[in-house]
Parts: C-alpha cells; sequence; structure tokens
C-alpha cells in the first residue's frame, strides 16, 4: 500500500470530508466520505484514484452521502495479491470488495457512479448485486467484451494500451517506470479533449503523479488490464449469453471527443445490457468529471435525484 503525505495537502477538493482506512478482508481500502443524503458510491478509473472527483464532489455532497474510494491496487488502497489467472483483479473481484466495504458502512442499498475503470467494476456490481445497486452511472466506456469484440486496427491505434498493459509481466511495467511522470502526462493529455493538460487542476495532476509513479501502482494497473482481457471478458461473455442484463436504471455519460461511440451508438450497444438505460454526451473527452463538470452533473443530479 502506498503512502504520500500529499493526501492531506488535498483537503481542501474534498470540504468537509473526512479520511478513512477500512479492513475488508484481506485489504485496506482508503476512502473518503461527506456529505448528507441517499448515499453515492463514486468509483475512479485508470491512472487516476478517487482524486478524479475533485470537481464535482462538492456539489454532489449537497445532495447525497458520497463515499469515493481508492480502488483495490490504486493510489492508497492495498493491492490484491497476484494469482495465475487474474481473478484477485477481475472487476468482480474489484465490486465484491466494495460491496463489502459498503456493508461495512452500514450502507445495503446504494446508487453507484464509475469512470474509466471503475465504471467496469461498477457495471459487474450492478450484475452480481443487483440487490445493491439502485441506479448506475457509467462515465466514458464501451463494456469490456464489446470493446475487445470491436477492435478494429483504427481502434486498436486509439486504444493501443488496452493491449499494452494486458502484456505478460514485467514488459509494461519496466517500460512504464522507465519515466512513469511522462507516461501518465502522455495518457491523461491524448485522452483529453484538447489534447493536453489544461482542464487539469495542476495540483490533481501532481498528486497523479505522485502516487502513479511507483512500482506497484504500475503493476496493479497493468494486472486489472490482464484482467480485463482474461476473466473480465470471459465473465461478459458468459452474462451475454445467457441474457443476463443489469437490472438498475442505467445512465452512460460519453464525451464524443474521447474515441468512444456516439450516443445513438453507444445507446444500442447498452440496450444489450441494460433494461433501463439512457446514453448522453458532454463537451469533453475521457476525463468528463474534470474536463466538463458542470455538464456532468446537469446529467447527474436530475438522474439520480429522481
Amino acid at each position: 500500500m502506498s503512502n504520500h503525505s500529499d493526501y492531506a495537502a488535498l483537503k481542501d477538493m474534498f470540504p468537509g470530508f473526512e479520511t478513512r482506512t477500512i479492513q475488508v478482508g484481506s485489504q485496506e481500502l482508503f476512502l473518503r466520505v461527506g456529505g448528507s443524503g441517499p448515499v453515492l458510491l463514486l468509483i475512479h478509473g485508470y491512472p487516476q484514484n478517487h482524486v478524479c472527483w475533485h470537481k464535482i464532489a462538492p456539489i454532489l455532497a449537497e445532495h447525497f452521502t458520497l463515499i469515493l474510494p481508492d480502488l483495490p491496487g490504486y493510489g492508497r488502497s492495498s493491492h490484491p495479491e497476484d494469482d495465475e489467472n487474474f481473478l484477485n483483479h477481475s472487476k468482480r473481484a474489484m465490486a465484491s470488495s466494495l460491496v463489502q466495504l459498503m456493508e461495512e458502512l452500514e450502507h445495503e442499498r446504494f446508487l453507484v457512479a464509475g469512470h474509466d475503470r471503475g465504471a467496469r467494476v461498477a457495471y459487474r456490481m450492478a450484475l452480481d448485486h443487483s440487490d445493491k445497486v439502485e441506479k448506475l452511472v457509467c462515465l466514458d466506456i464501451t463494456p469490456t467484451l464489446d470493446m475487445w469484440q470491436g477492435m478494429n486496427a483504427p481502434k486498436a491505434m486509439n486504444a493501443y494500451h488496452w493491449q499494452f498493459l494486458a502484456q505478460p509481466y514485467p514488459l509494461p511495467e519496466k517500460l512504464i517506470m522507465a519515466d512513469p511522470a511522462y507516461y501518465l502526462d502522455h495518457t491523461i493529455a491524448s485522452w483529453a479533449k484538447s489534447r493536453d493538460l489544461s482542464a487539469f487542476d495542476p495540483k490533481a495532476m501532481d498528486h497523479y503523479r505522485a502516487t502513479f509513479a511507483t512500482e506497484e501502482q504500475v503493476h496493479g494497473a497493468c494486472q486489472d488490464y490482464r484482467a480485463g482481457w482474461a476473466i473480465d471478458q470471459e465473465l461478459d461473455a458468459r452474462d451475454r449469453e445467457e441474457g443476463r442484463k443489469i437490472k438498475a436504471p442505467t445512465l452512460v455519460i460519453s464525451g464524443p471527443a474521447s474515441k468512444t461511440s456516439d450516443s445513438k451508438a453507444q445507446q444500442r450497444l447498452w440496450e444489450q445490457w441494460c433494461e433501463n438505460i439512457d446514453c448522453q454526451t458532454v463537451s469533453a473527452g475521457h476525463f468528463v468529471a474534470e474536463e466538463a463538470p458542470s455538464e456532468t452533473l446537469d446529467l447527474l443530479l436530475p438522474f439520480l435525484k429522481s
């Protein structure tokens, strides 16, 4: 588990929030808790941690009790043990850990929103724990099975990291660790609408660099993507074959500049996975909550409060 003193320096980004570390099975999960009202679990993605919510969390906290964890293997949360089939880094395992976290906090049912890898954990949670998830929001993703099955030449160039990070240990780890700050900056900038870092708070960027630039963080993320190629894809395929769908009302928000499909294409795709789905877009690249916080809130609040 990483320990970074700059977490304390981020308190002004999350006014009124407290930080906690909770033991869940063999995992120690770091989280921020704040706000009041119905419970909303926010799950971050790659290559970030819970700080990615800093632009919208203060507003959401006026309406909801927010739970902002670092995913297992990210930020200050501990790292799952490696296993041959990547089961411990699967979205099923991560979703189960977060459900246990919510039970420790005495939240039996709750709203869930996730971005990037966190959205994959979120929709897996909605499939595996339908009794827990009241509503689901996925920010800028295509479901894992569809991502792999649709991997034509242009998509492979645009989403090269899916193949790169899933390569066997230690190839991607060694290449990234040669200059982790450069890799992180390049990744975030190349996925943003502006193709630079102008939309991102410098303090948040400094934090992302500090937390990312360790061997255990880079390895944890690679294991996450290896699970995406292996067990996560298998679980999605099994669900589709069995006709399982997400029962919770679902909102998908995409940034058209992020290379995901347009809202109509996304709507058709997500209808295969959800019983009740609405797909919308905001003027952003991949990091919708940081690039277009007001537009994102304008979609989130009516959906979550209705």
